[in-house]
């Protein structure tokens, strides 16, 4: 049987997907819930909330994502990054999966990915397990209700967790999979109840199609002064950077926190709601963030809690450092409504230097800005993806390669071309370590982060001196009102400066060898650039 609505076109029988159990099309929050909890895939929380674990993945799993090599895609992938699938294996895992879905109950929601309705894409989710539908009704942008009588899906992501892949038979790696066919255009998720997979799959889908038409796609949170969209920044970054936290800015207004679009109308979210990080959240240090957490089918995601009184632990890691909260962007009460904003006067890179060397703040000229955002030197912090359980340096080119199906130099190409025609300033900031690397110094001060991003955004920074960092050439602020003027030079931040200079040194050479892979592939102002 099917229930809800949909358009009586285009349900699932009409897309050779039959033989399924009940059916259940774009219920609503309530209705989610009421199904989640019949079916025993979580628990009510405080205020309504949905609290749920996923098993032994609490991460994203991007080894065993695949692109299904046609002749169509083959030579615009980034091969070394992404791994390939044939046709046929993924044919025979398309069967397969469909084979072990009959009988059993679907829920699926019909959504769209992109505020900008020139770029939208129109995509189906469906999901073996309530709580995902709700989840992915969150983080993507929901139709009106009258629409979905007409919607019909650009592509079609299945995820069903309790189906595992055959390598030899599929071609994949393990019994985890994210199969992606872009001739398809379908999506086939198995072996996983992370719901991340949910709403990056679509993240990588967009990477893939945007730059046909001309349009950025950024791994990055974007807000924009009240009142003045054209006023924008983004603040590109890794999980655990800051992205979410320092865009959901009081003072300022939220477009989205993960993913958006550069068009030559100007940035655009490519989402509806927040996924973020709850590990050490405080209502004081983020009251807005922290406030989602209690209010109604906002998702819950391996956190420990009381079983009498569900107050939730947000210290506790014993399920994961990844723990989190999906929301709808609504929850954030200066989050716009249209989710879109001018062309960015303000780009931040955010790094979590693991290593304590590089300074809380730093203006970089475009070039080092290209430099910079091809090297995407951070530290993955622990849970994130499988198998992370404290920090690690790492390079992911573009602040996002696990999302990027092309070849980074592509996606630099279009952000140059962007900086180049609408002028922006650009900065790097660090909010990992200082005073010392991991394991010694302590985490950046989020009150000082603050302090410095606000002065660099009202222009004020742009105004004081600078001094040049003899490391890494970059220009860093001498003094900002409000931060301790040797938070600006972490040498003098640690107590053995000739260990800094050790270590400075040591995190030059990373970044000289792992940019020799781009060297062939860019300009001479950016090569000049280039450190070490």
């Amino acid at each position: 049987m099917t229930f809800g609505r949909v358009n009586p076109q285009f349900r699932l029988d009409d897309q050779g997907i039959t033989g399924l159990g009940n059916v259940y099309y774009n219920l609503i929050e309530p209705a989610l819930i009421e199904c989640a909890l019949t079916r025993n895939e979580g628990t009510l929380g405080k205020g309504g909330t949905f609290l749920v674990t996923t098993g032994k993945f609490t991460g994203r799993s991007p080894k065993d994502k695949h692109v299904v090599n046609t002749p169509s895609v083959a030579d615009h992938i980034w091969w070394e990054n992404n791994a390939a699938m044939s046709p046929e294996g993924f044919d025979a895992l398309y069967e397969d999966m469909l084979a072990h879905m009959k009988g059993r109950d679907y829920f699926v929601q019909d959504l769209v990915g992109g505020a900008d309705p020139s770029y939208a894409i129109n995509v189906r989710m469906v999901t073996e397990m309530a709580w995902h539908g709700l989840f992915i009704r969150h983080l993507l942008r929901r139709p009106d209700a009258e629409d979905i009588a007409d919607f019909m899906a650009d592509f079609t992501v299945i995820n069903c967790p309790s189906f595992q892949a055959d390598p030899k038979r599929h071609d994949c790696r393990s019994e985890t999979v994210i199969a992606m066919n872009f001739d398809r255009k379908l999506i086939l998720i198995g072996g996983t109840e992370y719901a991340g997979e949910n709403k990056k799959s679509v993240f990588t889908l967009l990477n893939y199609l945007l730059p046909e038409r001309g349009v950025m796609p950024m791994h990055c949170s974007a807000n924009h002064a009240h009142g003045n969209p054209v006023d924008t920044a983004v603040f590109f970054g890794l999980s655990g950077t800051g992205k979410t936290t320092l865009s959901a800015d009081p003072g300022r207004t939220l477009i989205g926190d993960d993913e958006h679009g550069w068009s030559d109308r100007g940035t655009f979210n490519f989402e509806g709601g927040c996924y973020a990080k709850t590990i050490n959240l405080s209502r004081e240090a983020e009251p807005e963030i922290y406030a989602t957490t209690e209010k109604f089918g906002t998702v819950i995601e391996n956190m420990v809690f009381d079983e009498d009184t569900k107050d939730l632990d947000f210290d506790d890691d014993t399920l994961t450092a990844n723990m989190r909260c999906a929301y709808p962007l609504h929850y954030i009460s200066n989050a716009s409504a249209s989710a879109l904003g001018g062309h960015p006067k303000n780009i931040i890179m955010l790094t979590c230097d693991a290593f304590g060397v590089l300074p809380p703040i730093a203006r970089l000229s475009p070039a080092q800005a290209m430099y910079h955002f091809l090297s995407g030197f951070t530290a993955k912090v622990a849970g994130t993806e499988r198998g992370v359980t404290e920090p690690q340096p790492t390079f992911s080119t573009c602040f996002g390669a696990p999302f990027m199906p092309r070849r980074p130099e592509e996606y630099g190409k279009l952000l140059q071309d962007k900086i180049a025609k609408h002028g922006a300033s650009c900065w790097l900031v660090n909010t990992g370590w200082t005073g010392g690397a991991h394991g010694t110094g302590s985490r950046m001060p989020i009150r000082a982060t603050r302090a410095l991003l606000t002065s660099a955004l009202d222009g004020t920074m742009a105004a004081g001196e600078f001094r040049k960092d003899p490391n890494f050439g970059f220009d860093v602020p001498v003094s900002v009102p409000g931060v301790a003027d040797i938070l600006l030079d972490p040498r003098r931040t640690w107590d053995d400066a000739a260990s800094y200079d050790r270590q400075a040194a040591k995190l030059v050479e990373m970044f000289s060898n792992n940019f020799e892979q781009y060297l062939p592939h860019i300009d001479d102002d950016v090569r000049a650039a280039a450190i070490g």
